[in-house]
C-alpha cells in the first residue's frame, strides 16, 4: 500500500512538473528543447500524408459511391463487422427497367427489342461497375485507411511520447539552474543525464518511423497504379458493351436509328430484288407451299394479314420499310405492284417491304 501511495505520488509529481514546464513554454517563461531540422521536415511530411491521405481516400468513396446515406449504412456495416445487403446499382436499376419495359411494349416490335437489348448493356454496364468498386476497395481504399488506422496511429503515438519526454529534460534543466546546493546539483545533473537519454532514444525511435513514410509513399503508388489499372479495364468494358450495342441498334429500323444515318444512301430508285438463287436459306423454308398459297391469296384480296419477319432488312429508299429480324408487322397488296413485294404497315410507319423476307401468319 505504501509503495503504492509514493509511486501515485511520483507520478503525481511528474505529471505537475511537466504542466508547470509547459505553461511556462507558453507563457514565454522557460527554454524549450528544439527538434533538428531533419526530424521536424519528417513530421510535416507526415502530417501532409496523412492529411492528403484522408482527402483522397474521402473523393475516391465518394466517386465509387456518390450516395452519402449508402456509404454511411456501409460504414456502419462494417463498424459491425457484418456484411452489407447487395443492392443494385443505378447502372442495373435502369437496365431491369429498360427489360421490364421492354417485355411490356413487346420483344416482337422494334421499340421493345430496342429497350430489352439497351437493358441488356446497361446491366453488363452495372456488373462491370461492381468489379470496378470491388477491386478499387481492396487494392486501392484499403490500404490507404490500414496506414491512417494503423501506422499513423502509431506516429501519433511515439509523436506525443517525444513531447513528454522533451518536456521531462527541459524541466530537468530547470531544475538544474536552479539548483544551489552541491547535492541538489548532483542530483540534478544525474536527472538531465537520465532524460536526456531517454529523449535521444525516442527521438530515434520516431524518426526511424517517419522515414518509414517513403516506404508507404512507394506503397502507394503501386496501388494508384491498381486504381488506375481498374478504372481502365471499367471503361474499356463499357465502352465495349456501347459499341456492340449500337452495332445492334443499327440493324433496326430507321425511325429507331441516328437521323444523319437514316438519310444516308437513299435513293428514288426502287431496289432491284435478288434473283432466288441469291436469297438466304434456312428460316424461308418455314413457309413452304403453304406461304407461296398464302401471298396468291392475298394478292388476289383486298385484305391485309400478319406477317413474321424472317431476317433484318434495310430500307434502300424511302419508299420501303427496313425490317427486323422476328417482328410482326402487317401487309397488304397494292394494285400494279411488283409480284416481289406487298406493303407493309407499323404503326404509322408504311412502306414497300420483300416477300422473301417475310412469313406469313394465320
Amino acid at each position: 500500500m505504501d509503495f503504492n501511495v509514493k509511486r501515485l505520488a511520483a507520478g503525481a509529481g511528474t505529471f505537475l512538473s511537466r504542466a508547470v514546464q509547459f505553461t511556462e513554454e507558453k507563457l514565454g517563461q522557460a527554454e524549450k528543447t528544439e527538434l533538428d531540422a531533419h526530424l521536424e521536415n519528417l513530421l510535416v511530411r507526415a502530417e501532409n500524408t496523412k492529411q492528403w491521405t484522408e482527402k483522397i481516400m474521402n473523393q475516391t468513396e465518394v466517386l465509387l459511391q456518390p450516395n452519402p446515406n449508402v456509404r454511411l449504412e456501409e460504414y456502419l456495416y462494417e463498424m459491425l463487422e457484418k456484411k452489407a445487403p447487395t443492392r443494385m446499382n443505378n447502372h442495373e436499376l435502369l437496365g431491369q427497367t429498360l427489360i421490364d419495359s421492354g417485355h411490356e411494349f413487346g420483344p416482337g416490335t422494334a421499340y421493345g427489342n430496342a429497350l430489352i437489348k439497351c437493358g441488356e448493356a446497361e446491366k453488363q454496364i452495372g456488373c462491370a461497375e461492381r468489379e470496378l468498386i470491388q477491386s478499387s476497395a481492396i487494392n486501392f481504399l484499403t490500404p490507404l485507411r490500414n496506414f491512417l488506422e494503423g501506422d499513423f496511429k502509431t506516429i501519433l503515438k511515439e509523436r506525443k511520447l517525444l513531447q513528454v519526454k522533451r518536456l521531462d529534460l527541459d524541466a530537468a534543466k530547470t531544475r538544474l539552474k536552479k539548483a544551489r546546493m552541491a547535492d541538489a546539483r548532483a542530483a540534478a545533473e544525474q536527472e538531465l543525464r537520465m532524460t536526456q537519454s531517454e529523449f535521444d532514444r525516442q527521438a530515434e525511435i520516431t524518426r526511424l518511423l517517419l522515414e518509414g513514410v517513403s516506404s508507404t509513399h512507394a506503397h502507394h503508388l503501386r496501388c494508384l497504379n491498381d486504381f488506375v489499372e481498374a478504372q481502365t479495364t471499367y471503361y474499356a468494358q463499357s465502352y465495349q458493351y456501347m459499341v456492340d450495342l449500337q452495332k445492334q441498334l443499327g440493324s433496326f429500323p430507321s425511325s429507331f436509328s441516328n437521323n444523319n444515318q437514316s438519310s444516308e444512301g437513299a435513293s428514288n430508285s426502287p431496289p432491284t430484288m435478288p434473283m432466288s438463287t441469291s436469297l438466304p436459306m434456312g428460316p424461308s423454308s418455314r413457309g413452304g407451299a403453304a406461304t407461296l398459297g398464302g401471298f396468291n391469296e392475298l394478292r388476289t384480296s383486298s385484305g391485309s394479314r400478319k406477317a413474321r419477319v424472317l431476317y433484318d432488312y434495310d430500307a434502300a429508299s424511302s419508299s420501303e420499310l427496313s425490317l427486323l429480324a422476328d417482328e410482326v408487322i402487317m401487309v397488304s397488296s397494292v394494285p400494279g405492284m411488283d409480284s416481289d413485294w406487298l406493303m407493309g404497315e407499323r404503326g404509322n410507319q408504311k412502306g414497300k417491304v420483300p416477300i422473301t423476307y417475310l412469313e406469313l401468319l394465320n
